[in-house]
């Protein structure tokens, strides 16, 4: 993940967006124990109840077991051809099932499509075994990769979401994380989780997302169920370009998780617009760096900058670019060099990173000498 990536959705998802709440409209009320609606553009959270309340998290789970075999396979360490021997352990594992025979070896590939359109806990298992030799060490990578994505509340003991005292999240913390694996692998991400039933040995099972099913703009992502955490989904839509996630736990059925989270979606497209405040790699300022190998820098932002405004302010936008107050070199390209600081209507309602869009290295040892006494006499 970018550093921008990580600064903006971590700062947004702790509340970043507004003084200016008094005219933010108001939420739908849910039933369910615990929920959150993000503009995935800027990281803004819309609406959130009991965000972070540590809750049961199910076959959710296994959004973080596939962003870490999406990650092996970045790594070149898993390939999508690769054949994974299926344990007895994989094989014995309870719950929902891809049905893989013990023994047997079923390619990377096929597994992915059992574990995210089938969710099953025995595909969650081969691969484990397959990344990191046993599900157990497989469950430590799981809580590393946790607090390196921010994911504050929230602790890992097996692959697949089933039930264990010590295996919790909380909403917040799965929006980080389905946030980060739209984000980071994006085309992973719209192969598999938009397919709507997958067939392995004969048996062909549904997605049990039903939103995939009753509206075209939803394009993923997960649902859950255990008798604890109750039934879960966490969904994503994609309306004339503008992506918004929503986190749902603990609702009483099937049927419910689906309505509730399609109310939760819903609302974020009417109540908001999307306002784009900057286009990724368009330079907001060009900034004098001292000591280096060239006297400025390009800074802008790595991904292009929307923000979700009330309806009826879209035109009450503005934005203005505060620098750090001294660049010296070396500069790497995504180091922060500011922040975008927007209003509507004059008052505050988020602040967002500005970065460097190249690389800046030291300059020799006269430019050096020249802008140290410069920077004296400044």
């Amino acid at each position: 993940m970018s550093l921008f990536r990580k600064i903006a959705l971590a700062a947004a998802l702790a509340g970043a967006a507004s003084a200016f709440a008094q005219q933010a409209p108001v939420p739908p009320s849910l039933a369910a124990k615990s929920w959150l609606l993000l503009e995935m553009g800027s990281g803004q959270l819309l609406t959130a109840e009991k965000a972070d309340e540590r809750l049961e998290p199910a076959s959710l789970t296994k959004l973080m077991t596939a962003y870490l075999t999406f990650s092996a396979l970045h790594k070149k360490t898993l390939s999508f051809e690769q054949p994974l021997p299926v344990s007895a352990k994989a094989w014995r594992t309870g719950g929902s099932k891809m049905f893989v025979k013990v023994d047997t070896q079923v390619p990377v590939e096929d597994l992915i499509k059992g574990m995210i359109v089938q969710s099953g806990n025995d595909a969650c298992v081969t691969l484990a075994e397959g990344i990191a030799g046993s599900e157990e060490n497989f469950a430590q990578m799981m809580n590393r990769e946790a607090e390196r994505l921010g994911m504050k509340n929230s602790h890992f003991m097996n692959s697949t979401g089933l039930p264990d005292p010590n295996h919790y999240t909380t909403a917040r913390d799965l929006a980080l994380l389905a946030g980060a694996l739209i984000r980071d692998f994006p085309e992973e991400y719209r192969k598999y989780y938009s397919m709507k039933e997958y067939t392995y040995g004969g048996i062909t099972q549904p997605n049990r997302n039903r939103l995939l099913f009753i509206d075209p703009t939803v394009d993923g992502v997960k649902t859950g169920h255990t008798e604890a955490a109750g039934y879960c989904l966490i969904s994503s839509a994609l309306r004339d370009k503008r992506r918004l996630l929503s986190v749902v736990l603990g609702t009483a059925s099937d049927g419910a998780r689906a309505s509730e989270s399609q109310k939760l979606l819903n609302w974020g497209y009417i109540a908001y617009d999307s306002v784009t405040i900057q286009a990724k790699e368009q330079p907001v300022a060009a900034l004098r760096v001292w000591k280096g190998s060239q006297n400025s820098v390009k800074a802008g932002v790595q991904n292009d900058l929307s923000v979700a405004v009330p309806k009826g302010y879209a035109d009450k936008v503005k934005s203005e670019f505060v620098e750090e107050p001294l660049l010296i070199a070396p500069i790497e390209a995504g180091q922060k060099l500011g922040a975008l600081k927007v209003t509507i209507d004059g008052k505050p309602y988020g602040e967002y990173p500005v970065v460097a869009l190249e690389k800046v290295e030291l300059g020799n040892i006269f430019v050096r000498i020249f802008d140290t006494i410069r920077l004296w006499f400044a």
